[in-house]
């Protein structure tokens, strides 16, 4: 096999999506080596920190005056196989979230002394360079196989640092919806490659640029649309394909695993990346259908959320519930709303991080995440309740987060797409989901211990513990207080989004 490299983009002086993509797997390899050694923490902290330093520099160096895709990198693998790499603002922001948080993980693995240090960090180091591939990737067939790959490997962390009875039940109950997903995303692959090979006398491909510039036939357009988007609505979870993720939640790792599995939101990042841009007729057809599902997904994991009584369990329905305002965020099918939504979707992966960290951190001390066993923490740990409301608001949208301005840019968008009615009840959902997260917190650290119950050996939380939740925190923060930036980064790539739709 030879690779022929054809090029990289002169807007930087190296190969810097190779680079995002190749480095993780180089630690992968150094950790196996120094599995033994005692400073393999150290070496994966720094790997993950170099990786963030690079996504940085990815992000300096991007043109926000610049239309299309940036930093394109080429290569020709096979005559069938073609890499082709490259980003926009889009994608930039999912980068850096990714190797923000994968930093965060390390850190937040040494603290919880998750043993054996070479296992969770090589497997966290897989899946990341599987999500730096996905979010670089221009190819239809590569964004699936890269997908696939990354659900084994976080299948590999549930299993792997699972803490209950029933993980194996919930595994499985993972892998049989993640199967659906990927084969729903390859059958949906292979036809826009046969649409493709139709109109170019039987040459297939499935590069990004490609496939924008061939008209969908009539015969296949609603047929792909269905496969790509339930493929991908399995993996955000879309209400009513959610039925993994309580079980996960329940019964799976709780922290490191729904980090990279829930904070990266891959099956918005496909939708933005590759439906709507190649499928517009179909969404057009079909998107008031689809926001219908996601208003009744947000009431009913909302009020499903207000009966949980474990911490863990609560979290997976609000992800859920949130996940609707996403949904119809893009399916507004606006500007104003694509800006949101992606705002949004960086919101929820720091406020959930932030959440499901504090989660793994009282887990340490408590023992348990069953509401009616907590109570009264916040006297003992006032900064992880502190860290825990923050998250919570952030979720919701509230002033001083970057959340404020994302919702209040897609209900904006929906009540001039879908009307009034619509937008009220979305916005009476998110007034549900304050309530149950707020009311989670003054179950866990506001309200006395039960009567009869023995008080917690509470250990203080650490210098190390503080660092990582409160670096998201004040992320989240900054953020919301200086939002301009960030919707700088993606306006162009939406704008020239939402132009297909406003031809259409």
């Amino acid at each position: 096999m030879t690779i022929d490299i054809l090029h990289w983009s002169t807007q930087i002086s190296y190969p810097i999506l190779t680079l995002l993509q190749l480095l993780p797997l180089a630690t992968v390899l150094l950790l196996w080596l120094m599995r033994h050694h005692s400073w393999l923490a150290p070496a994966g902290i720094a790997a993950a920190l170099l990786e963030f330093l690079l996504s940085i520099d990815l992000w300096r160096h991007y043109d926000t005056d610049m239309a299309g895709f940036q930093f394109v990198e080429q290569a020709q693998i096979l005559p069938q196989l073609t890499y082709h790499a490259g980003v926009d603002g889009i994608s930039v922001i999912f980068i850096l979230l990714t190797g923000l948080l994968t930093l965060l993980i390390t850190l937040y693995g040494l603290v919880r002394d998750l043993k054996p240090f070479y296992r969770l960090y090589m497997a966290v180091f897989a899946v990341q360079a599987c999500l730096m591939g996905l979010f670089v990737t221009l190819n239809l067939l590569w964004f699936v196989l890269l997908s696939a790959v990354q659900i084994g490997f976080i299948g590999y962390l549930l299993w792997r640092w699972g803490n209950s009875p029933d993980k194996e039940l919930a595994l499985r109950r993972f892998y049989q919806f993640m199967s659906v997903s990927v084969l729903l995303l390859i059958a949906g692959t292979l036809l826009m490659g046969w649409n493709y090979s139709d109109s170019h006398n039987g040459v297939w491909s499935f590069n990004l640029l490609h496939l924008a510039q061939t008209p969908v036939s009539e015969t296949f357009r609603s047929v792909a649309f269905f496969l790509l988007f339930y493929g991908l609505a399995i993996r955000t979870p879309l209400f009513p394909l959610h039925g993994w993720l309580p079980l996960i939640a329940e019964h799976g790792n709780v922290a490191v695993a729904p980090t990279l599995l829930l904070g990266l939101k891959i099956g918005i990042y496909g939708l933005l990346r590759f439906v709507l841009p190649l499928l517009p007729t179909a969404v057009i057809e079909w998107h008031n259908y689809v926001a219908l599902f996601a208003l009744i997904g947000i009431f009913y994991a909302a009020f499903l959320a207000m009966m949980q009584n474990n911490l863990r369990r609560l979290l997976a329905y609000a992800v859920i519930s949130h996940t609707g305002i996403l949904i119809l965020g893009i399916f507004s099918l606006e500007h104003a709303a694509f800006m949101g939504s992606v705002i949004l979707s960086a919101t929820f992966g720091l406020a959930l991080a932030a959440l499901v960290f504090t989660t793994g951190l009282l887990f340490r001390r408590t023992h348990t995440t069953l509401l009616h066993n907590l109570g009264g923490l916040f006297d003992s740990l006032p900064f992880l309740g502190i860290t825990f409301l923050i998250g919570g608001l952030a979720i919701i949208g509230m002033p001083g987060t970057p959340g404020f301005d994302a919702v209040h840019l897609i209900l904006e968008s929906a009540i001039h797409k879908f009307g009034a009615l619509v937008t009220i009840a979305s916005a009476l959902g998110n007034v549900v989901a304050a309530g149950f997260l707020l009311w989670a917190f003054q179950r866990a650290f506001l309200a006395p211990r039960p009567s009869g119950r023995q008080p917690f050996q509470v250990i203080p939380i650490s210098k190390p513990e503080v660092f990582v939740v409160s670096a998201l925190i004040i992320i989240l923060l900054s953020a919301g207080f200086f939002i301009e930036p960030w919707l700088t980064l993606i306006d162009k790539p939406l704008a020239a989004l939402s132009s297909i739709y406003t031809a259409h």
